[in-house]
């Protein structure tokens, strides 16, 4: 029996409410896979990604959807720090459930640069791609400004995740926030 499968790739540092209300819309999926970006293709700097994975961890547990779930795709597919493609993952997704019908969900920051993706018109022609931008302008560039400036985060992430992101030692943020 084939399942409806959504891919959401994002770099989940740290997730946010921006993010939430994106999963939000994906409760017609029989799964939904968060995918955080083991090496980002275009140079971010990241957490480390295991504490960006409990992150997840976490703030699945808070939304309580049924059809969430961390995937670790990437790092099963990593060569030392290379980044993984869209493309490859989609592929390797599609190769290990070739019954199972993915869709590939594109957050604003991913939409607006969609043709930069590796192989962007093979991914569109292979699958459904599903622009879903976010309810809500809450980010995760919002949250980093906020930790390096000693700010709360509890209003822009979910409660376990802001109370995680208090251990400044093991989430740490080492560069200025983006713009």
């Amino acid at each position: 029996m084939s399942a409806s499968i959504a891919v959401f790739g994002s770099a989940f540092n740290p997730p946010s409410l921006g993010h939430k209300t994106v999963l939000e819309r994906l409760k017609h999926f029989d799964r939904v896979l968060l995918l955080p970006s083991f090496a980002h293709a275009w140079g971010k700097v990241m957490i480390d990604f295991e504490a960006r994975c409990d992150l997840v961890e976490a703030f699945i547990s808070d939304l309580g959807l049924p059809n969430l779930e961390l995937s670790r795709m990437e790092q099963e597919m990593a060569k030392g720090n290379e980044s993984i493609t869209t493309f490859a993952v989609l592929t390797e997704l599609q190769r290990r459930q070739p019954a199972d019908q993915l869709t590939f969900v594109v957050g604003p920051d991913n939409f607006l640069n969609f043709e930069k993706f590796f192989k962007a018109e093979e991914i569109l022609s292979q699958w459904q791609v599903l622009a879903c931008p976010e309810t809500v302008n809450i980010r995760s560039t919002q949250i980093r400004d906020n930790i390096v400036n000693n700010r709360p985060v509890s209003h822009l992430t979910t409660p376990r995740v802001a109370k995680m992101l208090e251990d400044r030692e093991r989430y740490r943020f080492q560069y200025d926030p983006e713009p």
